[in-house]
């Protein structure tokens, strides 16, 4: 039995269900990721993820198209985005309050418009996103397996780390933008407004938090809607914006972490209770973020003890 979980667990398919899970929670990490850099606590992702997979069923629906639905979401996400800075930047409003509220306020918005337009059931069957399938690939091993035959945004993920990476870290507005949360006086001094930068990071992670939502719902689950179907993935990208120190490679780093862990659970259904697998990737999540808090501290002692050293040794 213990060699068949093994099997199970190291499989291609195990592999293949890690990038699936782990995509959603990358896409919105990246957005997180944006405002965290702007000096921006944004827990409201969940929410954001949520109104992304309503809107890219609705679009989906209302045009029968999933270009459309793509199309209708990257809308929202501005939308949301501009919500979001309203109140976090020009009436400097608490962001943890907001994003609550966020949060609140998509669920109910989107439960209460899939109950009017689709019924309690919700919807499925809508035109979804295509899978891609790379000829090559088949005559592989494993890889094949691990890598053919997945849903577009799966790819797109890989190309929008490496971008938001270069955008982050090799662009003037990215450098902007780490200033306007780390020394926006300084910033201001040079000519540019912090605020600005702000309302950038904003409508950023409102546009990625809804492609992550398109994901789950024309993607992962080919044109299905269900009532909160984000399930705090969410929360758990903004725990991998904090592992990651917001660095977006490492940020999908930590994401495949999670993804992996949700596989592993959904492997393991077969001999143990799903009621406890399906903590498993949550489990990992509070790891993470107890490992980001020990190291933050040891670092803050280490720092305290090296000033103690040099000022005793002048």
């Amino acid at each position: 039995m213990f060699e068949d979980i093994l099997k199970s667990i190291f499989s291609a398919g195990t592999f293949n269900q890690m990038l699936r899970s782990a995509t959603p929670v990358a896409l919105a990490a990246l957005g997180g990721a944006m405002t965290e850099h702007a000096g921006i606590m944004n827990i409201g992702m969940d929410g954001m993820i949520l109104m992304g997979a309503f809107f890219g069923a609705l679009g989906s629906y209302m045009f029968q198209s999933a270009g459309m639905g793509v199309l209708t979401v990257l809308l929202m996400g501005v939308v949301v985005g501009l919500f979001f800075a309203l109140f976090t930047v020009k009436f400097r409003s608490d962001e943890f309050i907001i994003g609550t509220a966020l949060n609140t306020f998509a669920l109910g918005l989107t439960s209460f418009l899939s109950r009017s337009i689709f019924g309690t059931a919700g919807t499925k069957g809508n035109p979804a996103l295509p899978t891609i399938h790379i000829p090559f690939l088949d005559n592989v091993p494993f890889l094949g397996a691990v890598f053919n035959n997945n849903s577009l945004f799966i790819y797109v993920t890989w190309i929008l780390v490496l971008v938001m990476w270069l955008f982050v870290y090799k662009t003037p507005y990215g450098f902007w933008l780490r200033a306007s949360g780390e020394k926006p006086e300084t910033l201001r001094t040079a000519g540019i407004q912090p605020e600005r930068m702000k309302w950038l990071a904003s409508i950023l992670c409102g546009i990625l938090c809804g492609l992550a939502g398109a994901h789950l719902s024309l993607g992962q689950l080919q044109g299905t809607f269900a009532e909160n179907m984000a399930n705090s993935r969410g929360y758990i990208a903004f725990a991998c914006v904090i592992f990651s120190a917001a660095n977006p490679g490492k940020a999908y780093l930590a994401a495949l972490m999670f993804g992996f862990f949700d596989a592993i659970g959904l492997r393991l259904q077969d001999y143990i209770s799903s009621d406890l697998t399906n903590i498993i990737p949550y489990v990992i999540t509070i790891i993470m973020m107890v490992y980001v808090v020990v190291r933050s501290q040891q670092k803050k002692r280490h720092a305290h003890r090296s000033k103690v050293q040099g000022a005793a040794a002048t």
